[in-house]
């Protein structure tokens, strides 16, 4: 017995932290992804290389959409499972199943430990179980699945076929949901930037999971649920899904005046309209695109980088510092302009707590993108002067920003980049969708403080 209790004891301080149990989940996924896509089964034509295979297994899991191939074309449909399983896993499955993994290792969960599932995933009134917050989370995402494919299937069925139609429809859906961005067709959804069936279809499955299962839940119990009274949502929600509102409207009219003349000059008016809604939608989070990125202003593209930096909200299938984050700081920078000592939104004060976690997350990204941009710089165009690499800067930062936010839009050079630089963006896309805080917090030592040093004021701005 002795001899085990080494592996005992780092099991249990493995599994002690959440933070640390996503970290192996993620892990273990990834590395079975990457071993069956290297399987001569997975692709077309020569079997995938250890790099392209866990650059493709990395982006599925952690639904970012960047590819170093046509997934359409160079994997086989045993090749598009696998890149799909990853993605519904990886958008759904780690948090549930580390939980579900975390009770069977533990007996139950503490009551702590409940009190946080609950408070990540609903807002009711402590009447349900753990098993059922799970139940209801995977039932509310095949639910919504099932729907986007069932409009998908029908909108493309009398193109294709009634049969060809369904795979197509299923994998879209998952994806769009999932806030992956992985599609079978090599333009993404150009072909379909005037369909109006197809785009707000693939828009509001964007939307539903980019909001995150708390409003979800929330938004369900308060107008869903008969016996309620109460029909005021939390303070999460009204904030979630008002600045994710405010982001797709400002979006939509700035891609709108950006590209009136460029990539949206050969659409009709409505056409602009819904192109432009579809990409400020799907920039935050997902990566589909019904426009050439590679082809927009330089305006556009920085602008797209602020969407993906903010990406969606907490407790979703998307990436990025998350909208509330932002919120969160915003309301607190309007709050001193008008004079008040706390942030204050919706008759409600943001806690002091709250507005240091946000502070930190934005900084500790800004960070970690900072100096992946500087590693792709070296990958990339080390030993090139300025002069002979104009316009790559951008290039480099805006597929940073997709990597970290999750979103996988590019602006077309994904598959162009070193062995270095496709380890970068790999490692990028592992921080950015289990948050740099969770990594933070799964390397660091849990301290208690015995004694604060006395505070003293320095000069600010």
């Amino acid at each position: 017995m002795n001899r085990f209790r080494p592996f005992a004891r780092l099991s249990a301080r493995l599994l002690r932290s959440p933070a640390r149990l996503s970290i192996m989940g993620f892990g273990l996924l990834i590395s079975a992804g990457t071993a069956l896509l290297m399987l001569p089964a997975a692709s077309t034509a020569a079997p995938l290389g250890f790099v392209n295979a866990l650059f493709m297994s990395t982006s599925a899991s952690c639904v970012t959409g960047l590819s170093v191939m046509d997934i359409g074309s160079q994997l086989t449909q045993f090749g598009q499972l696998v890149v799909l399983a990853l993605i519904q896993v990886g958008g759904l499955g780690i948090l549930t199943l580390s939980t579900l993994l975390l009770m069977m290792m533990k007996g139950r969960p503490t009551l702590s430990g409940q009190a946080i599932i609950k408070d990540t995933f609903t807002y009711g009134e402590g009447k349900q179980t753990v098993a059922s917050v799970l139940r209801s989370i995977f039932l509310t995402a095949f639910t919504i699945e099932a729907a986007g494919a069932l409009l998908l299937y029908l909108r493309m069925a009398p193109q294709s076929g009634w049969s060809a139609a369904a795979y197509p429809a299923i994998f879209h859906s998952i994806s769009a949901f999932c806030n992956a961005g992985f599609s079978l067709y090599a333009d993404s959804f150009i072909g379909y930037r005037e369909d109006w069936i197809v785009s707000t279809t693939l828009a509001m499955l964007i939307v539903i999971g980019g909001i995150g299962f708390v409003v979800i839940a929330d938004v369900k119990s308060r107008f869903l649920d008969r016996h309620k009274q109460v029909r005021r949502l939390s303070l999460h929600s009204r904030l979630a899904l008002s600045a994710s509102a405010i982001l797709i409207l400002i979006g939509t009219v700035a891609i709108l005046c950006m590209e009136w003349g460029n990539t949206l000059a050969t659409l009709s008016i409505p056409g602009r309209v819904l192109a432009a809604l579809f990409q400020s939608i799907t920039a935050r989070t997902a990566g589909f695109n019904t426009l050439n990125i590679g082809a927009m202003a330089n305006e556009t593209l920085f602008f797209l980088c602020i969407l993906m930096f903010i990406g969606a909200c907490p407790g979703s299938c998307g990436g990025g510092v998350k909208t509330t984050t932002i919120a969160g700081l915003v309301i607190q920078g309007i709050s001193r302009l008008r004079g008040h000592s706390h942030p204050q939104v919706f008759r409600r004060t943001l806690t002091e707590a709250s507005m240091s976690k946000a502070t930190s997350v934005v900084m500790v990204s800004a960070a970690l993108i900072t100096l992946s941009i500087m590693v792709l710089m070296m990958s990339e165009l080390g030993g090139l002067s300025h002069a002979q690499t104009r316009g790559r800067f951008l290039e480099l930062f805006f597929e940073t920003i997709s990597a970290f936010g999750t979103v996988g839009l590019s602006t077309g050079m994904t598959g162009s980049l070193s062995a270095v630089g496709r380890i970068t963006i790999v490692l990028l896309m592992f921080i950015g969708r289990l948050g740099p805080m969770v990594i933070g917090l799964a390397v660091s030592r849990e301290r208690v403080s015995r004694f604060h040093y006395a505070e003293e004021n320095i000069m600010i701005g």
